[in-house]
C-alpha cells in the first residue's frame, strides 16, 4: 500500500509541524517515532513525548484505504532533507517494515506497530473555548517568554501563566529577578481561567505559530490546555502550583519617569556590557537631570562608559541592574521608544510602552 506520495517539501514540512517535540533518545523508543494513521484518503500524522502530544492533518496522495504504523521521525526527516524540494516521494508499506522512494534512492525502515504508540489521555471536560490571531499569541509569547525560569527549583516559574478573564488574555513570566507582561483584547468574554504552560510547550508554540492572522483556538482544563489551528491540535500538560501574585509585583506610581528612544538605549547598553564581570553583568545607570550615564567595570579593572542626553527633570538616582535583563527587555520590543519608571535606587525599574498598558516589564535592581 502507498501511505503517501507527494513532492519533497510538502511531505518534509507536514513531519517537521509535528516533529518539534520528538527526542532522539528516550526510555520508551517508539516515542522517537511518528503515529501515521490512514483513514479513507485522509492522512493523520501524531507525536508524543507523554506531556504533550501534536496532531496534524494532511492532503498527501496515496493509495485509499484504512492503515496504521509508527515509524522513527527524526530519521524520516533526515533522509527527506536530502532529497531534492520538487522531487516526489512516496512511503510504501511491506511486511511490517516501510519503502521510502525518491528517484532512485530507497531506503527500508523498521516500523513499530500503531497500537503500542502510547496516545496522551485528554481531559474529560475542558473550559469554554476562545480564540485569537495566532499573530497575537506569537506576540505576546515573544513579549515574555525571555523571561521565564530555566530548571528553578521553584517549577512553577518554569513556564508562562494564561490568563483569560472578560475579555483580556494575559500572559506573565518571571524567574524571580524580572517579571514580563503582555495582554491582547479577545472577541468574546470568558470566565476567570488561570493555567501554567511549561516551557518545552510555549518554546515549541513559538516555533510552530505563524504571522497570519489566522486564529487560534484555546482551551484549558485543570491539567491540561489545547490548542487548534492550521488543521493542527496540540495538546499538553500544565504545570501545577501557584504562580507568584504578578499584580503585587508590578510598581504603582514611581514618580520618575524617562522617555527614550529603544534602539539608542539598547546600544549604549551593549557596548558597556562588553567591560562587565561574568559573574555579575552588572552596570551603573546614573540618571540626572538631562542626562543618563551607563557605566560598567570587572574584575581585569577595565571599565567602560557612555552617556545619552534625556528630557528629565527628576531626582538624580543611582541604580545598578544586571545588564542581560536591559538587553533581554528591549531586544523583544519593536517600538521606538520605550518609558522606564524609577523610584529610587533599591526599588525594581518599570519598563512599558508610552500610552500602551498591555506591556510591564519589572526589572530587580543589584547591588554594585
Amino acid at each position: 500500500m502507498i501511505v503517501f506520495k507527494a513532492t519533497q517539501d510538502k511531505v518534509l514540512s507536514v513531519l517537521q509541524s509535528v516533529a518539534g517535540i520528538v527526542e532522539r533518545r528516550h526510555t520508551l523508543p517508539i516515542l522517537a517515532n511518528v503515529l501515521i494513521r490512514k483513514t479513507g484518503s485522509s492522512l493523520q500524522l501524531t507525536t508524543s513525548d507523554l506531556e504533550i502530544q501534536i496532531r496534524t492533518n494532511a492532503e498527501l496522495d496515496g493509495d485509499p484505504g484504512n492503515f496504521s504504523t509508527t515509524v522513527g521521525a527524526r530519521k524520516l526527516i533526515d533522509i527527506l532533507k536530502t532529497m531534492p524540494s520538487d522531487q516526489t516521494v512516496s512511503l510504501e508499506s511491506s511486511q511490517n517494515k516501510l519503502i521510502l522512494k525518491g528517484g532512485k534512492s530507497r531506503f527500508t525502515l523498521q516500523s513499530l506497530p500503531a497500537e503500542d504508540f502510547p496516545l496522551v489521555q485528554e481531559a474529560p471536560s475542558f473550559g469554554p473555548s476562545f480564540s485569537i490571531p495566532q499573530k497575537t499569541l506569537k506576540e505576546l509569547l515573544n513579549q515574555v517568554s525571555f523571561a521565564m525560569a530555566v530548571h528553578d527549583i521553584r517549577y512553577y516559574l518554569n513556564g508562562i501563566l494564561f490568563v483569560a478573564e472578560g475579555q483580556q488574555l494575559s500572559l506573565v513570566a518571571t524567574d524571580g529577578h524580572r517579571l514580563a507582561f503582555a495582554s491582547a483584547t479577545l472577541d468574546v468574554e470568558v470566565p476567570r481561567q488561570e493555567v501554567i504552560l511549561p516551557r518545552k510547550t510555549v518554546l515549541e508554540m513559538q516555533r510552530l505559530l505563524s504571522d497570519k492572522e489566522g486564529a487560534i483556538e484555546m482551551q484549558f482544563a485543570s491539567n491540561q490546555a489545547k490548542f487548534s489551528f492550521e488543521g493542527m491540535e496540540f495538546v499538553t500538560k500544565l504545570v501545577e502550583g501557584k504562580f507568584p501574585d504578578y499584580n503585587r509585583v508590578i510598581p504603582k506610581n514611581h514618580q520618575n519617569s524617562i522617555i527614550l528612544g529603544r534602539t539608542a538605549l539598547l546600544a549604549t547598553l551593549q557596548r558597556t556590557a562588553i567591560l562587565t564581570s561574568e559573574k555579575f553583568k552588572g552596570v551603573r545607570l546614573n540618571i540626572d537631570p538631562g542626562s543618563l550615564r551607563v557605566a560598567s567595570s570587572n574584575a581585569e579593572q577595565e571599565e567602560a562608559s557612555d552617556e545619552l542626553e534625556i528630557d528629565y527633570s527628576g531626582d538624580a538616582i543611582e541604580i545598578g541592574f544586571n545588564v542581560t535583563y536591559l538587553i533581554d527587555v528591549l531586544t523583544n520590543m519593536s517600538q521606538d521608544m520605550v518609558q522606564v519608571d524609577l523610584a529610587d535606587s533599591n526599588s525594581s525599574a518599570l519598563i512599558t510602552i508610552p500610552e500602551n498598558t498591555n506591556f510591564k516589564y519589572v526589572v530587580m535592581p543589584m547591588r554594585i
